[in-house]
């Protein structure tokens, strides 16, 4: 889990977090566990009260709770664990692998402002999701391990946790190693050794290159809610940034080897999220959004990991992609998203479709204004003018010289 370190942690200490309880839950498929979790949370909620101002409660997540929803997932379904407590509270993680690692993927949480113990004043009254992307890869067969305050920030709900151990996709859960976050005073472990296909090389990290790549293979990447598809995108990406190798600060190109690449998720209402995870070493998230008719993307966040450093880049507030709620984006050129100063991403062939999908096949198609035929009439509009312009200008001058003489003829 990334770590957030704000205002609000000073606060939350001091409401006392070591004095809560841990709960621990086990999902088993017949007599094998494929899922256990014992962790210590607390939701600090901020909500509207009927006098029209914002106010927070706090909700621990108590040692008793129940796991109805739960699935240690199949070949169409990802392992699921849910936890339900309190009144028609929910926490939820879901997981996703490849043959080295498995990823912690997205949380979310449910919160019920008809709780009249937590929300006695609340104005609005409803059930309400919060949705978080993490992306934290684990090695196979090994427990994530996180024991100091790890604070996760979502719209109005602020999440804290420590003395978390939780492993998915347990092969022998009594051989199973630990892998420490980041923020534990205990030696980190090394990342996942899945390694980037390059000659003669075992490297779980990405190999600086002096030149750019060549252009990324294009890959087909969905997001499935149940069994249906819901989100549908193809594209090329390309990582244009610098990691500290060897004490030195580097340029790396790295392409996403849809081979490789996990396509997770989460489709909302107005909200869709696309997490394409290539073996745990470059992680990039694709916010999308929805503005009056029209979708787009709004955020983009990348995660790196290479042999010494895990780094992560975040751009907000993005207008690209854009389409009309039901067609799908489609552009062919190559295209640039700034994420950061050190961080652009290349994007080719891309063809998403975020929301409405049917039948998990795309929609009519709104192709960018650089595929567009009016993008190659730009410079030849531009270049007529141009030859106008001189001509006129050229013209004008023919005239000033011919009354220039005419003004001094001998008398």
């Amino acid at each position: 889990m990334e770590r957030y370190l704000c205002g609000l942690i000073i606060y939350l200490l001091g409401l006392g977090l070591m004095s809560s309880e841990a709960f621990e839950v086990e999902v088993k498929d017949e007599s094998k566990t494929c899922i256990h979790a014992n962790l210590k949370v607390k939701f600090i909620i901020q909500y509207e009260t009927i006098n029209n101002t914002l106010k927070n409660t706090t909700l621990v997540a108590p040692d008793a709770v129940d796991t109805s929803g739960s699935t240690c997932g199949s070949t169409k379904e990802a392992p699921l664990l849910v936890v339900n407590f309190g009144n028609n509270h929910t926490w939820s993680v879901n997981f996703t692998k490849n043959s080295t690692v498995y990823s912690i993927d997205v949380i979310v949480f449910t919160y019920n402002t008809n709780d009249s113990a937590l929300f006695p004043d609340a104005k609005i009254k409803g059930v309400f999701n919060t949705v978080r992307s993490i992306g934290e890869s684990v090695p196979i067969n090994e427990t994530y391990i996180c024991l100091h305050e790890e604070v996760l920030s979502t719209e109005n709900v602020t999440q804290v946790y420590w003395n978390v151990s939780l492993l998915a996709y347990a092969q022998d859960v009594s051989l199973t190693k630990e892998f420490h976050c980041s923020g534990d005073t205990t030696p980190t472990k090394a990342p996942p050794t899945s390694v980037v296909p390059t000659a003669n090389t075992t490297s779980a990290a990405p190999k600086p290159t002096p030149k750019p790549e060549d252009k990324p293979s294009t890959g087909n990447y969905s997001v499935l809610n149940g069994t249906e598809k819901c989100l549908l995108a193809s594209m090329g990406l390309q990582l244009n940034t610098t990691l500290l190798v060897d004490g030195k600060n580097v340029r790396t190109t790295f392409n996403i080897d849809p081979n490789r690449t996990i396509s997770s998720g989460d489709c909302g209402v107005n909200t869709a999220i696309l997490r394409l995870n290539d073996s745990g070493i470059a992680i990039v998230e694709l916010y999308f959004s929805i503005k009056l008719e029209n979708f787009y993307l709004k955020e983009v966040n990348v995660t790196i990991r290479n042999a010494t450093e895990m780094s992560r880049r975040t751009s907000t507030n993005l207008s690209l992609w854009e389409a009309s709620v039901g067609n799908s984006y489609l552009c062919h050129k190559e295209q640039l998203i700034r994420v950061s100063e050190d961080l652009i991403i290349n994007t080719f062939d891309v063809r998403v479709q975020p929301f409405n999908v049917q039948n998990g096949t795309y929609a009519t198609a709104e192709e960018c204004f650089a595929d567009s035929d009016l993008s190659f009439l730009i410079p030849v509009v531009v270049g007529a003018v141009l030859v106008f312009l001189i001509i006129l200008v050229f013209i004008s001058y023919l005239i000033g010289r011919r009354k220039s003489r005419t003004g001094y003829q001998s008398v």
